[in-house]
């Protein structure tokens, strides 16, 4: 399979999937467009050699068919900004037959945006009826939507079938995820550290299975901790923890120990009295949280212990956060993992920042550009660290 750049679209009509999923506030301001600027390398390059460009993505969770509220139609504006000012062109519709006409009529150079496609159950679905219609926008179909290619819906996956060999290919940002997803699987530079944070250990037992491994260090952090402290003996008071999950987080300690892999846990933690933004917060012992108080961050101990685990790195994986960073009184040792992973960076490690809040921990610190790849897909890389084949992949190398 010829990789994105090797194609030339000069005359070609592309129908590309993004994921313009983009979060908006209550007068529809794009509070973070990471997933749009993405994209955008890869629309220039095909408008760059005389090509026209169909974009379709979904917005949101609609429920009840087309409401003003997940219409695509609020990003048009910033759409044509972050283009360089070309105009974007937008229909009310995917599969109407003004849309057809619209795309039909598209010329070189020009760029049309199809409403949002969960407005229509049969996306999600996976209908085929419903991908053939989308087929008709477009004589090449590209995947650049990284961030929902763990679902075999209609536009990410089904489409492919009315596209022939060599009439479909991956874009810039999921050829970018691939490469990077497997740098980090495959042969990675030692000492390999995986920083796994996160509320529940349920979410990441996959993914501690896959990266045992293949790590020298695996830093927890994050409400996840305290189910492997509890399972160790000590106390944790209001703490979140799963106690369905004791006995295989001691498992999972014991397949670390087999694989030569070791496992940092915090020994200190910031509690809280209530889980509020200004509850009142002392440092304890994470054995030794008292019955009223719960953790909410690493302490300052862990974080300077876990920092020079990360910096002595070559490859760092970073999946989910520290603690509840959302509330400034305890989101310092999230950011301090993110000064770390920066600094390791800087010394000439890889680092791949992989899962939603880890992104948006990154790019808060203001670091985003500091690291190796910060990835626009949570549960997708997720999926993809795990070992599962993506749908989304799969159906453009099939």
């Amino acid at each position: 399979m010829k990789n994105f750049n090797e194609y030339n679209f000069s005359g070609v009509k592309a129908l590309i999937r993004v994921d313009f999923n983009v979060p908006l506030d209550e007068n529809f301001n794009i509070t973070d467009d990471t997933r749009m600027t993405a994209a955008v390398p890869t629309i220039k390059k095909i408008l760059s050699e005389g090509g026209s460009v169909v974009l379709m993505s979904h917005l949101g969770r609609p429920k009840d068919g087309p409401t003003d509220k997940y219409s695509l139609k609020h990003i048009v504006k910033h759409l044509s900004d972050l283009l360089g000012g070309i105009e974007v062109k937008f229909t009310d519709d995917c599969i109407s037959e003004s849309s057809f006409e619209m795309s039909a009529g598209l010329k070189a150079g020009e760029v049309l945006l199809l409403e949002n496609l969960r407005f229509y159950k049969e996306e999600e679905k996976g209908d085929v009826e419903f991908a053939a219609k989308l087929a008709k926008h477009g004589n090449f179909w590209v995947n650049d939507a990284f961030g929902t290619a763990h679902r075999a819906h209609a536009s990410t996956t089904i489409v492919s079938q009315f596209f022939e060999k060599g009439h479909k290919s991956f874009g810039y940002l999921m050829e970018a995820e691939v490469i990077n997803g497997n740098k980090l699987l495959n042969n990675p530079e030692s000492p390999v550290t995986a920083i796994v944070g996160g509320a529940k250990v349920s979410d990441k037992i996959k993914l501690l299975e896959k990266l045992i491994p293949i790590s020298d260090n695996i830093i927890i952090g994050g409400g996840m901790a305290y189910t492997f402290v509890k399972a160790l003996g000590g106390n944790i008071g209001k703490s979140i923890c799963e106690l369905d999950y004791l006995e295989l987080a001691l498992e999972t300690l014991e397949i670390a120990k087999a694989n030569n892999c070791e496992i940092h846990l915090p020994n200190d933690t910031v509690v809280a009295d209530k889980f509020a933004p200004d509850a009142n917060k002392k440092v304890c012992k994470t054995a030794e949280i008292e019955d009223a108080w719960e953790g909410l961050d690493i302490g300052p101990e862990s974080t300077v212990r876990f920092a020079e685990v990360i910096k002595n790195s070559k490859t760092i994986l970073w999946n989910g956060p520290m603690g509840v960073f959302e509330f400034d009184a305890f989101a310092v040792g999230t950011f301090k993992i993110a000064e770390a992973v920066a600094e390791a960076t800087s010394r000439g490690a890889f680092s791949l920042i992989g899962g939603g809040d880890s992104v948006s921990a990154i790019n808060k610190a203001g670091l985003e550009d500091k690291v190796s790849y910060v990835s626009t897909g949570g549960g997708a890389m997720l999926e993809f660290l795990e070992g599962k084949s993506l749908p989304g992949i799969a159906a453009v190398i099939d």
